[in-house]
């Protein structure tokens, strides 16, 4: 956790910011990260090491800039240019994003291209099934 979102626990459980705030100035953001495959575990490891352990994760197909492969098959060239990724969606209210942006950028950094991308969206709302809960606390 950086500096900024340090928080302290007061006598009745209630979590403050030493900054005076509040995680995400009390909103729910969706962070979302595509990344390469072999980077889930550490991503899912670093996650949990901040708290933010909630996550869905798809298995996707994109390009950018990763360089397309070239193979043959049969006597025939092909060419892929779509590559296999994972992608990594985590809806947070009590952690602050920036957090786990970073977490997510050191987990997935190999420091060649095709490493990935992040994403960080406010979310209006969110309902939670089971309880009814809704906002921050269905997160």
């Amino acid at each position: 956790m950086n500096e900024q979102s340090q928080s302290v626990t007061t006598a009745d459980d209630t979590e403050l910011r030493t900054d005076g705030g509040e995680p995400n100035d009390g909103g729910i953001k969706m962070v979302t990260a595509i990344i390469r495959s072999e980077k889930l575990g550490d991503a899912k490891t670093a996650l949990a090491e901040i708290n933010a352990a909630s996550l869905t994760v798809s298995n996707v197909s994109g390009r950018g800039s990763q360089p397309e492969k070239k193979g043959s098959w049969r006597g025939k060239e092909y060419s892929i240019d779509l590559h296999k990724k994972v992608k990594i969606e985590c809806a947070v209210a009590d952690v602050p994003a920036e957090d786990v942006v970073e977490a997510l950028a050191e987990a997935a950094y190999t420091g060649e291209p095709g490493d990935g991308k992040i994403f960080v969206q406010d979310v209006e709302n969110a309902v939670q099934v089971r309880t009814g809960k809704e906002g921050p606390e269905a997160i």
